[in-house]
Formats: structure tokens, sequence, C-alpha cells
């Protein structure tokens, strides 16, 4: 893999000395002051050619057909500026441009940027091939935030995003566990993940769980749209999560960085990375390197990361590139542990022969092609190379590992998609209206082998010692879907949105389900199909220039998922029935800035779920409680989410030489119940039939609040924050007691803290360091009832980090 990355780096440099040519349009970008301006965008309008200007201001476009042109140059903060040109063979023509500070744009951004508070944004109403507009979106800025990005920190990381729960048993930082409004924060399922705007995860119709997570030092933003996405991405519930990495450098030729991470328990991280623009060819590549031994006993992580981009523009309107990523992980998983044994000791484990195991391979191919001024196509293809390794003592906690023969269970994934999408504006009653539209075609295959008899060693070893899996399942869907959206402004201040989204899914099943004395259970082979519509409506008014009211009403879908239907490794039980889940999102909120002290959104939300699919405590005719699987009913999450940011210094005073501090809210309450759902139980031998309705929905907290306060002098900053976080419970039958296996009961309430700081010196140089979980404390937030529990899953205690970054 690493020849293949080299070889394709030395292509990259070749091709682009043999397609140079004379044709260039160059100059500088200064201020009234006559001062260089970094970072602006210069590009050719009606092209898909652009670049920015460098720390000096300088700019170049090379490659340029004979022709005229229109160039125009845009930074936030500033007024746009058109310049027409027209350009010979040979000629290299120079444009310099003076640009003049935007006062409402410099007053909502610009200072708020410079005084640290640009961590948490917003999208724009329309972009490229979306519509955003009326949606309850937030933007995550990862430079402008002190974070312990290394270990892909979320509770740091989702610090200012109001609602989002996260699991936090897996301190290595590979795999995510997040979600909002009363979801499920297993994997992040019930979210649409995406990395550059595709699919990563092993099938987001059949088994949408995130085993990838790329490395945030290479992640710009991260975007986030809630239910309200579902016309233009899927019907999840969550709606989308979306990694940007970061782009090729489009202001320089090369540029490279190192950043080296060290910490508590061994932890070591490198991170270098490359980039660059020469004429029609950018690239970026990088390659991460962390290991450590974890936080609790028998824990060990060991991941590399690559990734290669190289765009090239074939002429002004047609542009093309591919992106590969590989990602391989070796961890050995801790366990749960039961309630007694986390109140001793949260970091001990008495599980040291379980190793987990995720490789990961996501090509894709990317195609921009400008039809019109007005009117863009946009082409992805994708898919993934996968597997899911896992081998271990798998039962209950309470059940001492007697050193014998190991579980192997694995997953092998292959999937491919492409999707189509066509935005436009037009015309009409005199107003400028966009509208965009999709095709998405997606087809994954699943090839599920568990309950393999392994070997009798400590090390990760996924080898049989008898000749095949007793379970062995083989899943296929395929999706078909189209939708179209449009956005109509209705007046300067008023527009509404309206879109479809029709999707056809087929999800086919078969293999063996298990072997009991050599003899393989057959599972009766099935297939489901299912046509259905998603409708939505939107819309925002504008009360000023820079606040706005904001609502969304748009319908959503959560297929039976592959999860869904066969047993985890342990303890679970399925039912057979399992039905597809419906329902909708709806919002309503009041978002904006007030000059460059205050930024604000609070809002108020409803999501109503029916046939949501669930786990209950259950009483078997002998007594023993099992985790049962399945329909719950319908359950209904609503309350509010607000987020505030305040810069004190600036309200009250203006400028200060001392710099400037602001603090940060993240507030959510969340009351997500069932609101009828029928259960039976065994209770001394006699069938006893009751209603859940009115139970809170599980791993679900109420209360969801995150403080901090950032306080930052030119180049320096640090910030300190406090989650608060309340109690849960584990499944829908509300156990406050804990079984024995400690797969149910409460999850109680916990608080914790965090600190962090960075310097960055001549714009090269920079030193974060910091301290997560500074009080130590000890909590859980999920009891889980298979891999990688059983049991109670802690979450780390106190560590520490330090980084040191070059850029060159």
């Amino acid at each position: 893999m690493r020849g293949i990355y080299f070889a394709m780096f030395f292509f990259l440099i070749s091709s682009s000395l043999v397609f140079a040519q004379q044709n260039a349009v160059k100059g500088r970008i200064l201020d009234k002051a006559q001062n260089p301006v970094e970072g602006v965008s210069v590009f050719l309008v009606g092209t898909v050619r652009g670049v920015q200007s460098d720390q000096n201001g300088n700019y170049i476009l090379k490659d340029i057909p004979v022709g005229k042109y229109d160039l125009k140059v845009s930074f936030i903060g500033f007024e746009e500026q058109i310049i027409p040109f027209e350009i010979e063979k040979g000629e290299i023509k120079n444009i310099d441009f003076f640009i003049n500070e935007d006062e409402i744009w410099l007053e909502s951004f610009e200072l708020m940027a410079s005084r640290g508070m640009n961590g948490q944004g917003r999208l724009p109403e329309v972009e490229d091939f979306r519509i955003n507009a009326g949606r309850k979106n937030e933007v995550i800025r990862l430079t402008e935030i002190d974070a312990n990005l290394a270990m892909n920190n979320s509770r740091q990381i989702f610090g200012r995003t109001p609602g989002i729960s996260i699991w936090e048993n897996d301190g290595s930082g590979i795999q995510l566990g997040v979600a909002s409004r009363g979801l499920s924060p297993n994997r992040s399922w019930e979210f649409n993940v995406r990395m550059n705007g595709y699919d990563i995860t092993p099938d987001p119709m059949g088994y949408p769980e995130a085993y990838f997570t790329p490395p945030m030092e290479v992640v710009e933003n991260i975007e986030i749209i809630r239910g309200a996405s579902s016309l233009q991405y899927g019907p999840q519930f969550g709606g989308l999560l979306n990694f940007v990495l970061r782009k090729p450098d489009p202001s320089t030729r090369f540029t490279a960085e190192t950043i080296n991470t060290v910490g508590s328990n061994g932890l070591f991280s490198t991170f270098n990375y490359i980039g660059g623009t020469e004429g029609k060819w950018d690239y970026t590549a990088y390659y991460q390197k962390r290991r450590g031994n974890g936080w609790r006993q028998n824990g060990f992580f060991n991941t590399d990361h690559a990734h290669f981009e190289v765009n090239y523009a074939v002429n002004n309107r047609f542009k093309i590139g591919t992106e590969m990523t590989y990602m391989y992980t070796k961890t050995q998983q801790p366990g749960g542990l039961t309630d007694a044994q986390f109140n001793e000791d949260s970091s001990q484990s008495t599980r040291s022969r379980n190793w987990f195991s995720t490789p990961w391979f996501l090509p894709s191919l990317n195609a921009d092609y400008i039809v019109s001024p007005k009117t863009k196509l946009n082409l992805k293809a994708f898919g993934s190379i996968a597997q899911r390794n896992s081998v271990g003592f798998m039962k209950p906690i309470t059940e001492e590992d007697d050193f014998g023969n190991r579980q192997v269970d694995r997953d092998l994934y292959h999937t491919f998609g492409t999707e189509l999408r066509l935005s436009t504006s037009y015309s009409l009653f005199e107003r400028e209206h966009n509208l965009v539209s999709g095709y998405r075609f997606y087809k994954g295959n699943i090839d599920r082998n568990q309950l393999g008899v392994g070997d009798t060693g400590t090390d990760m070893n996924f080898d049989l010692v008898e000749a095949s899996f007793p379970r062995d399942l083989n899943f296929d869907n395929l999706n078909h879907a189209a939708f179209v959206e449009n956005m109509f402004n209705v007046t300067d201040k008023f527009l509404l949105t309206a879109g479809v989204r029709l999707e056809h899914i087929s999800s086919q099943m078969k293999g063996v389900l298990n072997t009991v004395n050599g003899v393989p259970q057959i599972l009766t082979p099935e297939t489901r199909k299912r046509t259905f519509a998603l409708l939505g409506l939107g819309g925002e008014y504008h009360l000023t220039k820079t606040t706005e009211l904001y609502s969304n009403f748009s319908q959503a879908y959560r297929p039976v998922l592959i999860s869904d239907l066969t047993p985890p490794a342990t303890t679970d039980v399925i039912d057979p029935n399992l039905q597809d889940a419906s329902g909708y999102n709806f919002d309503f909120g009041y978002r904006g800035n007030v000059g460059s002290f205050l930024n604000f959104d609070a809002s108020f939300f409803y999501l109503n779920y029916a046939d949501r699919i669930g786990t209950i405590t259950q009483t078997a005719a002998d007594g023993t409680r099992f985790q049962y699987r399945t329909n719950l009913g319908r359950s209904v999450s609503q309350g509010i989410e607000a987020f505030v940011e305040f810069d004190p210094i600036t309200a009250f005073v203006g400028n200060s030489t001392f710099g400037y501090i602001h603090l940060f809210a993240s507030l959510a309450y969340v009351n997500a119940e069932y609101r009828d759902f029928v259960r039976t139980s065994v209770i001394d031998g006699e069938i006893v039939e009751n209603n859940l309705a009115g139970n809170r929905v599980e791993n679900a907290p109420r209360k969801i609040n995150r403080y901090g306060a950032t306080y930052r002098f030119k180049d320096f900053s640090m910030t300190w924050q406090l989650s608060d976080i309340g109690d849960a419970f584990s499944d829908a039958t509300n156990s406050v007691e804990p079984n024995a296996a400690a797969t149910s009961g409460l999850i109680p309430a916990y608080t914790v803290q965090d600190l962090s700081a960075s310097y960055i010196f001549k714009k090269k140089y920079s030193l974060k360091s910091g301290v997560n979980n500074l009080s130590n404390t000890a909590y859980f937030t999920r009891r889980a009832g298979g891999y990688p529990g059983p049991g109670i899953m802690p979450a780390d205690g106190r560590t520490f980090y330090i980084t040191l970054g070059l850029k060159f």
C-alpha cells in the first residue's frame, strides 16, 4: 500500500511538469492599508479553476487557455471584487486587487475569529450541491478549538454542539459513538456518517456502524445537519455527520507539516502531511501512526492511517479527482466490569485475551462539471473494502475466563456507490431561486462469520482451530434513491424550502444461523423490498442582517439493520419479527450573532419515532433475565437545544491589549419517552402483560450541558471545559438496580473537566498540551450487552498529553 502512495505522488509531480504551460495570471491581494491578505479565494468565474493567496498576498493561476474571463476574489470580512481580463497565448497577466472591508461580515466573523469565537459556525444557505437553509446545523472548525486532537477526544471536539450524547468507552480514539435527541450513540449509527461527502460506513441501509474515524488532525470541519438532512442524504433520523478533510493547499506548490504527540499510558502519535497546487493539478497526502497502552489494564492500541488525494482540471469546466484512504487497527479490549468491580477500581480488567481489528480501505472518485454559469454537476463514486474482526472470551462478565478456546467473529464488507447531483439557480417573479436534485445508487455485501472456535492463546489471532464458522451469514443491500429540493426566495428576508426523496431498498439475507452437533441450521432466505417517499418543508426569516428564525419538518425512515436481525456475540436475544421504523423531525429556532461579542442558536425540536427498535430486559420461564431486541413501539423525543458564546471584554470594553476571554454554554434538555409499548414477562410462572408508556428511552440522558471558557492573547489560547451529563437507563424497562452481568441498570449522572492550551510561533511552530478528565472522575456512559463488553464500559480517568508541530 505504501508503494502505491509513493508511485501516485511521483506520477503527480511528473505530470504537473508535462502539462505545464506558459499562460498564467498572477498578482497580489492587498487591503486598504497596503498589507497583504492571506487566504483570499481567487477564481475564474464560470470555471473549476481557483487558488488562494499565500502569506505574502501572492497568487498565481497557471495553464489558462486563451480567452476572456472574469477574475473574482472573495474572503469573509471583505467585499467581493470581479475584474474582467483577456489572455493571449504565452501571456502572463498581472492583476492586483485592493480589497475593502465588509462592515457586516467584518463585525460578525473576522473579529470573532481573531478573538477565539470561531470554533462553532453554521453552513451557508446554499453551497455547491446542497441547500442548508432552514435546517438546524453546526460546523465544528477544529483548527479554532483547543482539544486533544491526537486522541480524537470527542468530549472536547463536540463540546460546543448542543445535545450531542457520547459513548466514552473507546479511549483509543479509533471509533466514534455520538448521537442526539435520544437516539443511540452506538458507533454513530443513527447518523449518516460521511467523509468529504461520501459514505464511510459498511452499509448505511444495512449496517451503518462507523468503525472508521479519520484522524482529527487532518479534519478541517465537522458538519452536522440534524434530521432535516433526510431529503438530501438519506432517511436516517439522526441526520448527517460529515468529516471534511483538509484540502490541497491552493496557495503554494508544496507545503508540509508534522505533528507529534506523547502522553499518558505510553501514548505516541505522529501525523505527517504534504499538499500543494501546481497548475491544473493539486494533491494532498497524510500518514498517522498512533499507539499506546490505554488507561485500563489489558488495554492496547496501534493504528495506521494513510490518505492520498489528487485532482486535475481537464479544462475550465471539468475537474476530476480521486481519493484513497487506508486504516489498520490493532486494539486489545479490556472488556466490561460488574458494578462492584467498577466501584472498587474502574481501571481494572478481567479479560486479557480480547482483541479487535478493523482494516479499512476507502477509494473514491470525484468529478465536477460546469454546464453553465448557473448550473453545475457533481459525480461521486465510492466504495469500501473492509473488515471487522474480534477474538476473545465473550461470555458474561460474571464468568471467569478459563483460558480455553476463544471465540472468533469476522465480518467482510464490500460496497460500491455512486451519487450524481445537479445544482442550478433560476429566475422566477424577478427573484433568484435555487434547485438541487440528485440520484444515488448503492450496493453493499456483508459476509458475517461468527462463533468460530479460536486458539487458547493471548495474542491477536483470528485463525480457527476448527474447519469453519458455525454461523455464516450473507447479506446484500441494494439502494436506489432520487431527490429534488428547491429554495424559494419569497422576499429579501423570507425564504422557503420544499423537497421530496424517493427510496427503494432491497435487502436479502441467507446462510447458516448456527451449527449444532455438526448439523447446520439453515436460515430461511429472506428478501425485503420497500419503496417509500419522504417529504420535507422548511423556512427562514431574517429578522436582522445577522439573525434569523428557522424551521423545518422532514420525514425519516430506519430500515431493519443487519445487526438488528442477528444476535451479537454474547447475551442479547433478537425478535425474529422486527419491522422497519418511521417518523419525522421538526425544528423551530432562532440563531445569529450580535456584533463580534455574541453568537447564539436556540431551538425546540420534536422527533417522532414509530416502531422504534431497542432492547428491554425480559424474564425467562426459569427466572433468568436477558436483553431482548425488538420493536419497542412509538417514542417521542422533544426538548431544547441551545448554544451561546459571549465575549464580555469586547462587549463592555472593546479592544484589549491583554487578550480576550469568551464564555460558552452548550445546553440541551432531552425528554425522550415511550408513548406506547406493550410488554410481556414471566412472573412466578405466569405471563404478565404491561405497558411501558412513559418510560424513558434507553441511553438518553435528559440533561446534556457543557460549559467552557477560553482565554486568547495573540497566538496563545487556553480552554477549560466542564461536561455535566444527566443519568440514563440502559434498557426500555428503566431498570435501576443492575443485574449480575451489569448489562442493565442505571447509568449515573457525571461531571468531567478538561483543560487544553496551545501556542503558535511565527505560524510555523506549535506547542499544545492538556489534561483530560482533570479531576480524575470515575464514570461510565455505557452498559454493553455484547462486544466490547459485556458489562460496564468505564471512561478514561485523568490523562496528559503534549504536542509539538512544525509547518514548512
